[in-house]
């Protein structure tokens, strides 16, 4: 683990705090993190304020470099950091701003189903669903594509996948940006980005990602809930992946093809991970055209694996996804770039927002929203861990004043996996996850130690920070009762 803060983080009210520009040569804007007087003192523990400072330094940023409460130490970017820049005074994009699971985000299905008639079902819904969605290291799914169809895929986004009968006409409506990012440049992508993504659409992966089966707990906003369709004692189903080894590799790819950009055009960096070239520039571009095209088959992927999960819960129960009300709530991405206009000084500007580990969290009316959501705001969906809670929230007119229309993506890590795994030891996470009534089943053999309770701050303090904060305004507490991991 990184070294604690030292630098200098002034009190601006109950929700935020501020890393000053004077902090350090080279910061163009404040830093400003978003947390209550317990989250401050973990933020401390680590570097990842030092990050929130460095990125104030890039060229363009507008405002301030944000980081939300569940910040914690990243590349380049801390993972919750939020930064936008403004191409028309030489703002830059930033790989390390996006991070190398590109799109990774999340989506929830409901159901009709009551926990109260299903609960001797639940252990038999884990395994179907384990033994139908593949889940592991490297592991390929059942869908294979070829390397035209692939770039097709990256093109179209989620309604390639629906039309080939991966899904319904709604989920794409109520996916973030329908599920397809315009200006994706697939042809962009190296042979091997090509290669690693072939077999893995349809994957669940490894490290964090998860598929839980979730019970609606309670219920604060019945006007929202309803609209989103969430019952309370309801089944629901949340989803957690990204673009797999596509969008590593094309991270990767990046890094290295910009590890000289910033020296041609006379960008000093305070730390290198934050290699980045202009927006408007050709190498900003071609970065920005094949990180659209991995976020849109990071979206085909949660989509097809959706169709696998509503194929589970039919298995199970005996009735198809249509009858079991599996409709999607919404789909979000937390590792992106993307140009959306904001007021600033009292001029709408296009602006290249960054969102490593954060999320979308638009008001009501905004244009973007599907019509059955415009009046209560975005769906917000923020993952806690395994054995506490996640939360649906819904975005509120704060975040477009404060924070470019971002919430948090999650509880946010306090243990690095291998001090996670260390504590473990000697014991059953397993076994202890039962006695909270989670039934867990993971490929991995550390996949459950590395992604223990302890290991996430409480999800119930960050999002008490986004709703006080009114970034966010809280909807339902969702409790899990199965977990599938790689």
């Amino acid at each position: 683990m990184a070294d604690n803060y030292t630098g200098p983080l002034e009190r601006i009210d109950a929700t935020r705090w501020r890393i000053p520009k004077s902090y350090k040569p080279g910061m163009r804007v404040d830093g400003v993190i978003y947390a209550d007087d317990k989250l401050i003192d973990a933020i401390k523990g680590d570097k990842s304020p030092e990050q929130v400072a460095n990125v104030a330094c890039l060229p363009g940023i507008v405002k301030y470099s944000l980081a939300m409460p569940d910040i914690h130490w990243g590349y380049g970017f801390c993972i919750g950091g939020v930064a936008a820049t403004d191409p028309q005074k030489g703002g830059v994009i930033s790989p390390g701003g996006v991070g190398y699971d590109i799109n990774c985000g999340v989506r929830l299905i409901r159901t009709n189903i009551k926990f109260a008639d299903a609960k001797m079902q639940i252990g038999k819904l884990v395994e179907e669903m384990f033994n139908t969605v593949p889940c592991g290291v490297g592991r390929g799914g059942v869908v294979k594509f070829s390397k035209p169809e692939l770039r097709k895929l990256m093109a179209e986004g989620s309604r390639f996948v629906v039309k080939r009968g991966f899904g319904w006409d709604s989920d794409i409506e109520s996916t973030e940006a329908h599920g397809c990012i315009s200006d994706a440049d697939p042809d962009s992508l190296s042979d091997r980005a090509l290669s690693r993504g072939s077999d893995q659409c349809g994957t669940l992966g490894s490290g964090n990602h998860f598929m839980e089966i979730q019970v609606v707990e309670r219920i604060d906003d019945a006007k929202a809930a309803a609209a989103m369709g969430l019952v309370e004692g309801n089944l629901t189903v949340m989803i957690h992946s990204g673009s797999r080894g596509l969008g590593y590799q094309v991270c990767e790819d990046a890094l290295k093809e910009l590890q000289h950009t910033p020296r041609k055009y006379g960008i000093d960096l305070p730390d290198k991970q934050l290699v980045c070239a202009p927006v408007e520039s050709p190498e900003g571009q071609s970065y920005l055209g094949a990180m659209r095209a991995a976020a849109n088959f990071a979206w085909c992927n949660r989509q097809i694996m959706t169709h696998l999960a509503r194929e589970a819960f039919s298995n199970v129960f005996g009735l198809p996804a249509e009858r079991l009300g599996m409709t999607l709530v919404y789909d979000v991405a937390h590792n992106i770039a993307k140009m959306e206009p904001y007021d600033v000084d009292g001029k709408t500007c296009q602006l290249c927002v960054h969102r490593k580990g954060a999320t979308r969290a638009f008001p009501p009316g905004h244009p973007e929203l599907p019509e059955r959501y415009r009046g209560i705001g975005q769906p917000v969906l923020v993952p806690g861990d395994m054995g506490r809670a996640s939360y649906v929230l819904t975005g509120q007119p704060g975040s477009m004043e404060h924070t470019f229309g971002s919430s948090c993506h999650g509880a946010g890590r306090r243990m690095s996996r291998g001090a996670a795994i260390r504590a473990s030891r000697g014991r059953s996470i397993k076994e202890e996850l039962a006695k909270r009534g989670v039934i867990a089943r993971a490929r991995g053999r550390t996949g459950l130690e590395e992604e223990q309770p302890d290991a996430y701050k409480d999800v119930n303090q960050v999002v008490d920070v986004l709703h006080t904060a009114a970034i966010s305004h809280r909807v339902a507490r969702l409790r899990p009762v199965g977990v599938i991991k790689g």
